[in-house]
C-alpha cells in the first residue's frame, strides 16, 4: 500500500487526487494533507481519509479547523501544524513514501525539495517547482535516486509515450495546447478582454492563474521549461502545437520518424492515477474512455507568437537560463494577479514579464535561498511596473 502526502489537497488537482485514492482504497493510504484556508473542504477530507497529520497555511487556521472537526463529531487522533514548519513536516514524514506536489506557485517548492531530499517519490503537478528551480531539484533527485512523475496532462502524456522508446532515440517532443479562449480573437480586442472572459477556458476547469496562463499561452512557455528538466531535451527539440480539441495531450517523434501520441478525455484523474499507480495501469473507476467515433476531425496548428508572446518569453528564459525562469514565473504571477483584479490590461501581461526579465541579472541560482531572493525581487519589480501601468 502506497502511503501519501498531498501538498495542496483542497485545490483542483488535490481534490481529483483524493477522488482517485477513494476509488482505489486497497492501494493507498493518506498519511498527511496540507492546505491553505479552505477549511470546510479540508475538514471533509479529514473525515473521509483520516490522515495522521495536517498542515494549514497559518496558525490562525488551526483552532477554527479543530472547531469544525469537533462540530462534525471527529474524534480520531490528529496532529495539526501550520506554516512552513508544518508543510515541511507533512512532506517528510517517515510514514510517507509518495508526495503529490499540487500546490500552486512557489509555496510548495521547499516542501517538494525536502521531500526529494528525504527520498520520497514525487508526483509533480506544480509547474513552478521545475520552472524556478529545475536544476537544483533534478540534481537532488538524481543524487537521491528519486523518481519525479509528472501529473500535468501534457508531461504525463510525454512520460507515457517515452515508454515506447529510449530517451536518446527522441527527435522531438510535441506539447499540445487548446489555445485557450482567445485563439481566434482579433489582437485589436485584447485590450478590452475582461477577467470574466479570460476565465472561461474552452476545455478544462482550473484555478485562476493557470486559466489565465492558458489564455496567454504562458502555460506552454512554462511547460517548455518543465519538459527540458523532466526529459533532458534541448529547447530546439521541444515544439508546441495548438490542438483545440484537447484529445491528443502530447506526442513524441522518434529518430525513425515514428510518432507516439497519448490521447484521452480531458479529465485530470487519468494522469493523476497514472502517476500514483506507475508502473502499473489499473482499471479506472467510472467511464473515462475516449469515443474515437465521436471525435470528428483533429486539428493542429503552429501558435501565433506575435499574438501570444508569452510562449516565446518562456523559451527565451529557458535558453538564457540562470535567474530568468524564476523571474519569468514571478512576474507572470504578479501580472496575472493584477489582471484578475482589473488593475492591468490583458495585453500588458507579457509586457510586464518582458520588462522584469530585462531587469534581471544573468546570474545562476545556486541554492533555494537564491531562488527565494530572486522570486521576491522579481515580484517587487513586477508590482512597480504594474503600478506605473495604472497611472
Amino acid at each position: 500500500m502506497k502511503r501519501l502526502c498531498i501538498v495542496g489537497s483542497t485545490g483542483s488537482v488535490g481534490q481529483n487526487c483524493l477522488r482517485v485514492v477513494a476509488s482505489l482504497p486497497d492501494r493507498f493510504r493518506v498519511v498527511s494533507l496540507t492546505a491553505g484556508k479552505n477549511l470546510i473542504v479540508l475538514a471533509e477530507q479529514i473525515l473521509k481519509f483520516q490522515p495522521a497529520l495536517i498542515a494549514v497555511g497559518s496558525q490562525e487556521s488551526v483552532e477554527p479547523l479543530r472547531q469544525e472537526l469537533r462540530a462534525r463529531g471527529y474524534r480520531h487522533p490528529l496532529t495539526i501544524l501550520s506554516g512552513r514548519v508544518g508543510l515541511l513536516e507533512a512532506a517528510t514524514l517517515p510514514d510517507v513514501d509518495f508526495v503529490v506536489s499540487a500546490s500552486q506557485g512557489v509555496t510548495g517548492l521547499e516542501a517538494t525539495f525536502e521531500a526529494i531530499r528525504a527520498g520520497k517519490a514525487v508526483g509533480l503537478a506544480n509547474k513552478e517547482v521545475l520552472v524556478v528551480a529545475g536544476e537544483l531539484v533534478m540534481r537532488v533527485a538524481r543524487e537521491r535516486g528519486v523518481e519525479i512523475l509528472p501529473i500535468d496532462s501534457e508531461h504525463s502524456a510525454v512520460h507515457q509515450c517515452l515508454r515506447a522508446g529510449k530517451g536518446h532515440e527522441v527527435r522531438r517532443l510535441i506539447l499540445t495546447g487548446s489555445g485557450g479562449p482567445f485563439l481566434r480573437t482579433p489582437r485589436r480586442e485584447f485590450d478590452s478582454i475582461t477577467p470574466v472572459q479570460a476565465l472561461k477556458h474552452p476545455i478544462w476547469k482550473m484555478g485562476g492563474r493557470i486559466t489565465i496562463d492558458s489564455a496567454t499561452l504562458m502555460n506552454k512557455g512554462l511547460e517548455i521549461i518543465e519538459a527540458h528538466w523532466l526529459f533532458g531535451l534541448k529547447s530546439e527539440q521541444i515544439q508546441v502545437l495548438i490542438h483545440p480539441e484537447s484529445m491528443v495531450h502530447s506526442m513524441i517523434e522518434f529518430q525513425d520518424g515514428a510518432i507516439m501520441a497519448q490521447l484521452g478525455v480531458a479529465d485530470m484523474r487519468i494522469p493523476i492515477q497514472y502517476a500514483l499507480t506507475y508502473p502499473d495501469r489499473v482499471t479506472v473507476n467510472g467511464d473515462l474512455s475516449l469515443d474515437l467515433t465521436a471525435t470528428g476531425r483533429l486539428h493542429f496548428q503552429r501558435p501565433d507568437v506575435k499574438r501570444f508572446p508569452c510562449l516565446e518569453l518562456g523559451r527565451e528564459a529557458l535558453e538564457k537560463g540562470g535567474a530568468l525562469p524564476c523571474a519569468l514565473n514571478a512576474a507572470d504571477e504578479i501580472a496575472v494577479e493584477a489582471f484578475l483584479a482589473s488593475r492591468l490590461r490583458f495585453s500588458r501581461i507579457p509586457r510586464v514579464i518582458e520588462e522584469v526579465m530585462s531587469q534581471t541579472p544573468m546570474v545562476p541560482l545556486n541554492n533555494l535561498d537564491d531562488v527565494v531572493e530572486c522570486d521576491q525581487g522579481s515580484r517587487q519589480r513586477a508590482r512597480e511596473i504594474v503600478a506605473k501601468a495604472e497611472d
